[in-house]
């Protein structure tokens, strides 16, 4: 990957300190001056570290020898060939953290519950290459070739017990190396239940697979052992404005919709009043009683429906809308959207979501 050279000078405030990180208490402008190889980073010595260390006693727990390498990058990412997992710098300490939700609205992997699960989707990953697992006529069988192009966008069929639920947005459904994923995942999960959970469910034999797979390998060396680190932070001189100037004109490119068009319809993009309220924060705060009429009301999975609103949460984030009228109102409307959209995905129409 290319890489832009730029180098960032350094304010007062971001003078090295006595037991402090120089930047740590440096401005937003000052920090994205930097470079990502000024940071300095390291998994070892960040509150990554103790979540490492649960995944590498889950994989023991579970008989599997490989312990996959992790270092900092700009994203998540398992690269083909390479038995290890690329973890975003911004998860190793709170001040970048702290700029990544501010800038990007959301940091992923930002609690520890959310980490440990794309941790353990890294993992089956992780373990698909060590082992080469995907070459196997059984992985084939299951999960589908994983010679098949990797979509931009993938269509969700939200109603499919077809594939597991694990990271949300139905990412098994993007791609079989995915599905594998996201399976494994599941499976590696401490007191997960899923012979339980997923007993009426057709995505059982691919659980019931990821069993065999690990049985099969579980007492043999890894072919693939080797240590390779894919765009590593300290060898990235890209500046921090650079990776988001480059993000935020991403996210521009994502399709909009009939999402979009619902809630431009429901809400405003002009402040009225100083008080008014975000249509984000009024889709947060009634989040669970929406969703659980919504389900009731289609007699669909709770799951389905958070995956939808979560989507209109984020888009009306991005779209930055405002209530208009009063809240009954707009909860009223909220509730048709949801249903609607809901109803839509549920018979076939489907999300386009973003990889």
């Amino acid at each position: 990957m290319p890489s832009t050279r730029a180098a960032g000078r350094r304010s007062p405030s971001a003078r090295p300190r006595s037991g402090l990180i120089s930047w740590a208490r440096a401005s937003d402008e000052e920090l994205l001056k930097l470079r990502f190889c000024d940071l300095k980073l390291s998994v070892e010595r960040s509150p990554l570290a103790r979540h490492v260390r649960q995944l590498y006693r889950d994989l023991a727990d579970r008989g599997i020898s490989v312990r996959p390498h992790v270092w900092l990058s700009e994203e998540w990412f398992s690269p083909d060939g390479v038995p290890g997992i690329a973890v975003p710098f911004y998860l190793a300490h709170p001040r970048l953290e702290r700029l990544e939700r501010r800038i990007m609205h959301q940091a992923e992997g930002g609690n520890s519950r959310l980490l440990m699960r794309i941790l353990r989707h890294e993992a089956g990953h992780a373990l698909d290459n060590a082992y080469r697992l995907r070459r196997r006529r059984r992985w084939r069988e299951i999960f589908g070739p994983a010679s098949r192009p990797y979509p931009a966008r993938y269509r969700a069929r939200a109603g499919s017990r077809r594939y597991v639920h694990h990271l949300g947005e139905w990412y098994a459904q993007a791609h079989p190396t995915e599905d594998f994923a996201e399976t494994f995942a599941v499976w590696l999960t401490p007191r997960s239940s899923w012979r339980k959970n997923y007993a009426d469910w057709p995505a059982l034999h691919k659980l019931r697979a990821v069993d065999e797979l690990v049985a099969s390998v579980r007492d043999t060396p890894a072919p693939v052992r080797n240590r390779t680190r894919i765009e590593p932070l300290e060898h990235n001189t890209r500046t921090l404005a650079q990776h988001y100037r480059r993000r935020l004109a991403r996210e521009l490119q994502y399709r909009r919709g009939l999402a979009d068009e619902l809630l431009q319809r429901a809400f405003t993009s002009e402040r009225a009043r100083r008080g008014a309220v975000r249509s984000a924060t009024l889709l947060r705060a009634h989040a669970r009683p929406l969703s659980l009429t919504v389900a009731r009301a289609l007699k669909v999975e709770r799951y389905s429906v958070e995956q939808i609103l979560r989507m209109l949460i984020e888009r009306s984030e991005r779209l930055r809308l405002y209530v208009r009228g009063n809240r009954r109102d707009a909860l009223y409307y909220s509730r048709w959207m949801l249903e609607r959209l809901t109803g839509l995905y549920s018979q076939g129409e489907t999300p386009h979501l973003p990889l």
